[in-house]
């Protein structure tokens, strides 16, 4: 059945404003995301912050159920929290480290994950060890595999980095994990909401993601899931009252679910917004919003990669809907400053963001275009048009 892009467009009001590819960035919300936040501040202004919060409980509990059906989970394996970073720092932090003990990443790691390595390591002792990249530029399964020994504590990978349209290998190197019985932390930043994800078949013990870019929801939103037998183990570096119970003066005992990596206080309408975009995504169906995020991705990168000056610089075997790219001569700022002025919105990924791959492959900051489903090709015509008269 052919993607209903008239619908996706009239209930996407940003999408008559602006031709907007910077969906790995924040994407532009349909109306009832926005509308669902809305409502539930106007209910708070009414009846008061924990009156309404009390009224929508059955609500956020099905926001869980949501999040657990996009990611075939259950519902007592997820978290919510106010970003992606702090889903993903709640297990990293609560995981032991000591002297000699081994971190395993990939070259495409995001700035945020590799500095919270560097601390890590500062603290405890531990390395950091690059995994290297195949012949197509995503990381080698067989390098990583050649790396295995007792002294490995995490495999931790960026599913597809916010440098490019790589998507790496998450579910052979889950295999890898599992075989070896090292715990596997996915960043799912840029992956949930454009791609299929199945924690089942990826083998994950943890992933993270975010709400606000390919699930369309509200900035400040961010998800988390944790393998039970992962998270059995672990005690979070931080605890209050919502994450455990104070059981007597003395003692303690932390929420046998993955809500132990939440804290109390939270913004109700960004959960409730979350959970709307959540279940808008599923009404598309994740396949559906794959194939054609990946479609238009691969004409994008196609047509940039035709045009004189201009370099398209996305690796790995599967690419998906993030395309970099950079104009010979002119700074990625200002290649985003006049797509800005035609109301094409991009971004820039800065060199520092990726200092392993970039610095690998001599790359300067390059912008990124990043397409979702209500994207057309008329709006491609647009970009390629406009980064053509740069080019000249």
């Amino acid at each position: 059945m052919a993607f209903d892009v008239d619908r996706a467009r009239t209930e996407t009001p940003g999408s008559s404003e602006v031709a907007h590819f910077n969906n790995a960035g924040s994407s532009l919300p349909p109306a009832r995301v926005t509308e669902t936040v809305i409502d539930y501040l106007r209910t708070e202004s009414r009846l008061g912050g924990y009156e309404a919060a009390d009224q929508a409980r059955d609500r956020v509990n099905d926001v869980y159920a949501s999040v657990a059906r996009l990611l075939n989970a259950g519902p007592d394996d997820i978290a919510l929290t106010d970003n992606a970073t702090r889903s993903w720092q709640a297990i990293f932090y609560a995981l032991p480290f000591g002297p000699g003990d081994r971190i395993l990443t990939a070259r495409a790691e995001y700035a945020s994950n590799a500095i919270a390595y560097l601390q890590i390591a500062r603290r405890t002792g531990a390395r950091v060890e690059v995994v290297d990249d195949d012949e197509t530029g995503q990381l080698d399964v067989a390098d990583l595999r050649r790396r295995i020994d007792s002294s490995v504590k995490l495999i931790a990978v960026s599913h597809v980095p916010t440098q490019g349209g790589l998507v790496n290998p998450a579910e052979e190197i889950g295999a890898v994990a599992r075989e070896a019985g090292i715990p596997f932390l996915l960043d799912a930043c840029q992956s949930a909401g454009q791609l299929d994800l199945d924690v089942e078949k990826i083998g994950c013990d943890a992933l993270s993601s975010t709400g606000r870019k390919y699930l369309r929801g509200p900035r400040g939103t961010g998800l988390l899931y944790v393998r039970p037998e992962l998270r059995d183990r672990l005690e979070p570096a931080m605890l209050d009252l919502h994450s455990a119970v104070w059981t007597s003066p003395d003692e303690y005992a932390v929420d046998p679910t993955a809500k132990r990596f939440e804290v109390w206080e939270r913004d109700f309408a960004a959960v409730l917004g979350l959970g709307a975009a959540v279940d808008y995504a599923l009404e598309w169906g994740l396949p559906a919003i794959e194939e054609r995020v990946t479609a238009l991705g691969s004409t994008l990168r196609s047509r940039l990669a035709e045009l004189d000056r201009v370099a398209v610089h996305d690796a790995g075997a599967r690419k998906c809907g993030l395309v970099t790219f950079n104009v010979d001569g002119i700074p990625a700022d200002q290649v985003k400053a006049h797509l800005q002025a035609a109301k094409i919105n991009t971004s820039v990924t800065h060199a520092t963001s990726a200092q392993y791959d970039f610095a690998a492959r001599n790359l300067p900051d390059l912008v990124r275009a990043s397409v979702h489903y209500y994207n057309t090709e008329d709006e491609i015509d647009r970009l390629v048009s406009e980064v053509a008269k740069l080019a000249r």
